[in-house]
């Protein structure tokens, strides 16, 4: 994902650059210091992305999406709460008031990864597919081919992969929603599950590696996609 700054202070860009360096899959495209050094950069190049602040000189940065018949996913970076409502409006994705935390900024990407579903599905035949998720007092790099299963567990999330547990703060609804539906399978209201890693289903419960989940009789309906000649 090719990502610009739009901003007109020098220390925003370097917190922006220095979170986006811990994420893999995110490519720097320009800094730009005002909408007209932006309106250039974008005419010129593939801009998946856009970190942008809204009181710079000349035109705001809400000014200059107004002037846009189309532009990429926007996040805005500002210090002005009270701005929030008519970024919503113009269709922003979050809006981070600042200064904001790395696991905060981590909640923002997620959401525009999220809202990119389609996106996320061509590259699912990679092998480095990933997320970032903050659990047990770190943050770690989560590859979708080693996900097992995931579990709702109170306040948490259990997070099963190959080789650990990870229980984290996020809802299984927002893990869900992060989730490519060509490989997760949302089995139970406390379960989601790996296609690939189910070796069987019988009555009403699946194995997934070693575990047996309980289907939901609400969920029995998506079991019937795993049967479908596509």
């Amino acid at each position: 994902m090719r990502y610009c700054i739009i901003d007109d202070e020098p220390i925003a860009h370097r917190i922006i650059e220095g979170y986006c360096k811990n994420l893999s899959y995110l490519e720097k495209a320009g800094n730009c210091y005002d909408a007209f050094e932006a309106l250039q950069l974008l005419k010129n190049n593939t801009i998946d992305l856009i970190f942008l602040d809204i009181n710079m000189p000349e035109l705001s940065g809400f000014d200059l999406l107004k002037t846009m018949p189309q532009y990429p996913k926007v996040i805005v970076t500002s210090a002005y709460e009270e701005f929030a409502l008519e970024g919503y409006e113009l269709n922003i994705s979050d809006y981070l008031l600042k200064p904001f935390s790395f696991e905060r900024f981590l909640k923002a990407i997620n959401k525009v990864v999220a809202s990119e579903k389609s996106t996320i599905a061509s590259f699912s035949d990679e092998k480095h597919v990933s997320f970032f998720l903050k659990g047990d007092k770190k943050i770690h790099q989560i590859h979708l081919e080693d996900i097992v299963c995931i579990e709702a567990y109170g306040n948490y999330t259990k997070v099963f992969l190959s080789q650990e547990m990870i229980v984290s703060h996020e809802k299984i609804s927002s893990l869900e929603v992060l989730l490519p539906t060509s490989d997760f399978l949302r089995v139970h209201k406390s379960f989601l599950v790996a296609k690939r890693k189910i070796k069987s289903i019988e009555g009403n419960r699946i194995q997934v590696g070693e575990r047996f989940i309980p289907i939901g009789q609400t969920y029995k309906q998506n079991l019937k996609q795993l049967f479908r000649n596509e």
